[in-house]
């Protein structure tokens, strides 16, 4: 079942800026370092940067933390959804890991703080048929991931990033970490998963990138005959004018 056209999804459209971070009386975790020791750190055909590149489709979105709501659904045993409070008062952990991007680009050492996908996915409880994960985030975006690759220790649903909020350009007030695939697939202002028994594509997996995403055997275009300046055309048309 795919949520309703995401109706109820959509949050306001009012406040742009993140609220100060504070400390949490949430219980904080030792960090995880999730960064590769037995293979190359960088994947073939990546290239180092220090800098943390903006890309994504669309316009960056406005945030009401007053209406805004985690879902996890489909098939779950116990479907439920959170508050912004709600969810940072949960026990959160640091992740360290490097991320990479399909366009080419790889940053190594970064920290994510955030809460464990793994403690929302055993609240949730999947049934046995769920198998696949649509990630649903603002403005109607999705990504797709096999259950087994957001089930991972390492994956946060985090809000800060190197011991800073996140910009709202690089997903606050949420946005998904999942270190070991291309972070086409850590959506950005991310708003819940919907767990499904089949491989439902996303939104550049329908226009043409991989449905999984693996970085070190370079998944970065599925069967249609794309290019990286198509879809960077796409990124372009999407923004406002």
């Amino acid at each position: 079942m795919i949520f309703d056209k995401l109706s109820g999804w959509l949050i306001g459209r009012t406040g742009t800026r993140p609220p100060r971070m504070e400390v949490s009386v949430a219980e904080k975790r030792s960090a995880l370092d999730v960064r590769p020791t037995d293979r190359d750190r960088v994947p073939p055909h990546q290239v180092k940067t220090e800098k943390w590149p903006v890309l994504h489709y669309g316009d960056v979105p406005r945030v009401d933390l007053a209406a805004w709501r985690f879902k996890i659904g489909g098939l779950v045993e116990h479907p439920f959804e959170l508050t912004y409070d709600e969810l940072k008062a949960l026990p959160h952990q640091d992740t360290v890991c490097d991320i990479h991007c399909v366009t080419r680009w790889s940053r190594l050492d970064n920290r994510f703080t955030g809460v464990s996908v793994q403690d929302l996915l055993r609240r949730a409880a999947p049934t046995a048929e769920a198998t696949h994960v649509l990630v649903h985030a603002e403005q109607g975006f999705t990504t797709n991931l096999p259950l087994s690759d957001l089930d991972r220790p390492g994956n946060l649903l985090a809000w800060a990033h190197n011991g800073a909020d996140l910009s709202p350009d690089h997903g606050w007030p949420l946005r998904l970490v999942v270190p070991h695939l291309y972070f086409w697939k850590s959506a950005k202002w991310v708003r819940g998963f919907e767990l499904l028994d089949f491989d439902m594509p996303g939104f550049w997996e329908q226009n043409g990138y991989h449905m999984r995403g693996d970085p070190w055997t370079e998944e970065r275009y599925g069967g249609m005959s794309v290019t990286q300046a198509m879809i960077n055309r796409k990124r372009k048309e999407s923004k406002s004018k």
